[in-house]
This record gives structure tokens, sequence and C-alpha cells, in this order.
């Protein structure tokens, strides 16, 4: 009884993970504990979304338009996608950026307080979650937030 107990337990853990499998590996570790392989699929489904050339439909409205492209950015990254963030990071939080395109200290920095403040993971890095994140907070009629 216990066994099936703790599989039902590890089974609702799993189901409970998959929308978090859009975040990353989390989902993917508790589906290797309960072999639920469909959590699996979702997040192999999600990093695809990670992939540099993964595209994200922008609304006729996005307050910024620099590009839809939504590749993981990072300390060192360059192009329209970094002032596409650097405008989202403005709009949503505030940040004081200049759209220039480079992602350098400061645009982490930004990064990182954003991150915080929507409690999500930081690492200063830009990958699906935050992109999700940045892009709705932009464009709230609200913003900036924090």
């Amino acid at each position: 009884m216990e066994v099936i107990g703790m599989r039902r337990v590890l089974t609702v853990l799993a189901a409970l993970a998959l929308p978090i499998s859009l975040a990353g590996t989390p989902a993917v570790a508790a589906s290797h504990a309960t072999g639920a392989t469909s959590v699996v699929k979702h997040a192999q489904a999600a990093d695809k979304l990670n992939h540099p050339t993964a595209r994200v439909a922008q609304g006729p409205d996005d307050v910024c338009d620099f590009t839809d492209n939504r590749p993981t950015l990072h300390l060192g990254s360059a192009g329209a996608a970094v002032q596409q963030a650097q405008c989202y990071l403005n709009q949503a939080v505030g940040a004081g950026l200049d759209e220039d395109g480079d992602f350098g200290r400061l645009t982490q920095a930004a990064v990182r307080s954003f991150q915080q403040c929507a409690g999500i993971v930081v690492d200063g890095r830009i990958g699906a979650q935050t992109w999700s994140f940045l892009s709705f907070w932009a464009n709230a009629p609200d913003a900036p937030f924090c």
C-alpha cells in the first residue's frame, strides 16, 4: 500500500510540474522520478521554443517592435532581439536602458532585477520564461511595475 500511495504522490507531483515544464528542466527531473513520459514530451516541446530560431507572434499593438525573434540572450549577446528585450525592460520596470542592442552589465542587472520582481528564476539570462513575462508585463496597461 505504501508503494502505491507514494506512486500516486509522485504522479500528482509530475502533473503539477507539467505547467512548469515550459520553464525548463524542473519538470524533466520530476518526470524521470515518476516515469511519466508525457511530461518529458512537453519538456522537449518547450526546449524547441528555446531554439535560437524560435519565433513568437507579436500582437499588433506591441509596445516594442525591433523583432519578433526570441532567442536565449545573455551577457555578450547583441542585435535586434537585445533591443527588443531592452525596450521591454524599459516598459515593464522602467529600467532606463539605452536600446542599443548590446547585452552588457547594465542590461544583465536590469534582467536580474526584473526576474526577481516577477518571481521567476533569477539568472540574468533571457530565455523562454523571461521573454514571456517581459512581453506580457511590457504590454500591460499598468506598466511599469516594481
